[in-house]
């Protein structure tokens, strides 16, 4: 069973789905601009947070199907989904496996399949497996948020990257990096019918642009918005930005 926290007032129902690492804290901004009208379940994933790593294999469509149990145990509507990341991986497998669960998607630098843009990022992800096998998590937490947040100005929020990152488990993290290197939803986009948005941050470094292009243009309908001075955590360093976009979106459904 997923940990998850409640908040917010009646209203329809928003899944917040966190990044590689992250956890369910890790939404403040997007649960006080939500809480007035909506419902907020913010979820942690498998082996993240409060939530433990189940036996076997994870997988993206496990964690889609554990998502899915939980939203039908706290209510029958379809509920807004909101992913980042690995987040946004889970909310389009959630959508094409449990589709009536499923209102709206909001699928922040999203991709349907891992391709290394070229040899700087196979490299990148060597030197991350590397650190994952030998160093401290505090090592490997450290080298992930200088990526995540590179700027003088974002040093509030590369340590409280690092500190959310570092608690991860070692082999919930590996377990959950090999889940996304399997995941591979090209070709089955197409049969998604729920308004979606796509956001990209425009200095995001790990998921190319172009992935989210050819994402967008694969869903139906879907809207992509390109947020400025935003890296790969859109929601964090332009907080602002993203949940005026996000509840214009929620409104307009």
């Amino acid at each position: 069973m997923l940990h998850h926290t409640l908040g917010g007032r009646a209203g329809p129902r928003v899944v917040l789905l966190h990044g590689l690492g992250s956890s369910s804290a890790d939404w403040p901004e997007q649960q006080a601009a939500l809480h007035a009208r909506h419902r907020v379940v913010a979820v942690d994933l498998p082996g993240h947070g409060g939530s433990p790593l189940p036996p076997g294999r994870l997988t993206i469509e496990g964690m889609a199907r554990d998502v899915a149990a939980l939203l039908a145990r706290e209510g029958e509507e379809p509920a807004h989904v909101v992913g980042l990341s690995l987040g946004a991986c889970v909310a389009l497998r959630l959508a094409l496996q449990s589709p009536a669960r499923v209102r709206t998607l909001t699928l922040v630098n999203p991709f349907a399949r891992v391709q290394p843009a070229g040899p700087g990022d196979v490299a990148r992800l060597a030197l991350r497996l590397l650190l994952l096998g030998t160093a401290p998590m505090e090592t490997v937490a450290a080298h992930v948020a200088r990526r995540l947040f590179p700027w003088p100005e974002q040093r509030a929020l590369y340590d409280s990257a690092v500190a959310s990152l570092a608690a991860t488990p070692r082999r919930a993290y590996l377990a959950a990096m090999r889940a996304l290197a399997r995941f591979d939803a090209r070709g089955q986009v197409a049969a998604i019918r729920q308004p979606t948005l796509i956001v990209a941050g425009d200095r995001d470094t790990m998921v190319p642009l172009a992935a989210k292009t050819t994402l967008a243009a694969a869903i139906p309908g879907a809207r992509l918005l390109v947020i400025p001075a935003s890296g790969h955590a859109t929601p964090h360093d332009q907080p602002a930005a993203f949940n005026r976009a996000l509840l214009e979106f929620l409104a307009s459904d």
